[in-house]
């Protein structure tokens, strides 16, 4: 007779997958740690990595000093969930004047720790099981994987080099069903670096409303454009209440590491990922909301240099690609361009492959980036202008091999 006991080591002789759940096994892990986990594991200090979405910024001093003396004095201990009052005051006093949308900082902001939480938290609130997410590509890795986690399906809608990757109305609508319950935007876009401006979201807008969607629209980088000013979706007419704003510190206050985040909307809205966000995490850290709030007070002048550096770069890196034969969309946003290598013959993993062993320069291959991505390449141009430099004079001679 086969015991108990047996049994389970008979299965522990198998692995332990057995044990996960349905979602966390179909989930894959994210193509660009993958990518780079192969990368790093090289050990090759000669590869320039054009990879990772991280400024190469230090965080300016001022801000490590606050989080430093709030330690000093002793400041360790949680704050309210929503994340401290100050902090909320200060989110709301900079989206009013930055971007001209106003939230009431007591029941309508919410501190996170990082964006990324603040997609989950939204996710969660609002998906129910079936439920559909709207997803314009390409775009960030984890909003599919987010949605399936929380029960939804994600829909991806596919943007082209022809319109700037702009989400189109036309294109919005030809996806559109009954389940759909959820419209992610996410301008400037991470990976292609398109924006849209008012007069292109006004039609999104009027089929938010005519099908009434939610929208999460993931403002990470809209601090980070150049030449035109960044528009949040909710200041259109009628928006406000449908809108979720997420952003963070992590791009314009080269935060990265100190995961800070926040949410802002209706109270209603806010105050459901609230109970979520207090029953996972309880709050952000303490120094890192200190810092966060140090950052908004004094930090728009290391921020606006910092955003006139990448500028610099796009400008070096744009041309650079042109000058080299790959067509490139001229980014308006983030800190990413998006060239095409499909003159090349390769498809974007063979040539990301090929681009790091050949030729010592580590990019991510488009397609992890979903639909529309094949074919183009990833580069972050937050990296220095030598290296940046490099890194162009490498992929030239790669492509001229080719």
């Amino acid at each position: 007779m086969i015991t108990n006991h047996q049994t389970r080591d008979t299965k522990r002789t198998d692995g332990m997958k057995q044990y996960l759940s349905a979602g966390a096994r179909a989930i894959p892990p994210s193509g660009i740690r993958r990518f780079f986990d192969l990368v790093s594991a090289s050990k090759d200090s000669s590869i320039i990595s054009l990879g990772v979405g991280e400024p190469d910024f230090v965080t300016p001093w001022h801000i490590r000093d606050a989080a430093v003396y709030s330690l000093e004095k002793g400041k360790t201990q949680y704050t309210s969930n929503a994340g401290m009052l100050e902090l909320r005051e200060a989110i709301a006093e900079y989206l009013s004047k930055q971007f001209q949308v106003n939230y009431e900082p007591e029941n309508e902001v919410l501190v996170t720790v990082g964006g990324s939480e603040a997609i989950d938290l939204a996710i969660r609130a609002l998906v129910e099981p079936g439920d559909e997410v709207l997803i314009p590509e390409p775009s960030y890795v984890p909003y599919s994987p987010i949605t399936a986690l929380g029960g939804g399906v994600p829909v991806g809608i596919e943007t082209f080099a022809k319109d700037g990757f702009r989400l189109t109305e036309e294109s919005l609508r030809a996806m559109i069903t009954p389940r759909s319950k959820l419209l992610i935007l996410s301008y400037p876009s991470n990976p292609t670096g398109a924006i849209m401006s008012y007069e292109d979201l006004l039609p999104i807008a009027k089929v938010v409303e005519e099908h009434d969607l939610i929208v999460v629209s993931d403002e990470i980088y809209a601090e980070l454009t150049y030449g035109s000013k960044h528009v949040s979706f909710a200041t259109l007419p009628g928006m406000k209440d449908r809108t979720i704003l997420v952003s963070g510190f992590s791009k314009a206050f080269a935060m990265t590491g100190w995961r800070m985040g926040y949410a802002c909307g209706h109270p209603d809205l806010i105050g459901a990922m609230l109970k979520i966000h207090q029953y996972t995490v309880m709050c952000a850290p303490i120094m890192g909301q200190v810092a966060a709030l140090e950052a908004l007070n004094n930090g728009m002048e290391e921020m606006y240099r910092m955003v006139e550096s990448y500028n610099q770069r796009r400008r070096l890196v744009v041309q650079g690609f042109r000058d080299i034969g790959l067509q490139c969309h001229e980014p308006q946003g983030a800190f990413y361009v998006f060239p095409s290598i499909e003159s090349t013959g390769l498809s974007s993993e063979e040539f990301s492959m090929r681009l790091v062993q050949e030729a010592k320069v580590a990019a991510v291959p488009g397609h992890v980036f979903g639909k529309g991505g094949e074919g183009f390449l990833r580069c972050s141009y937050a990296s220095s202008v030598a290296q940046l430099s490099e890194a162009l004079d490498r992929i030239d001679q790669f492509v001229r091999q080719l």
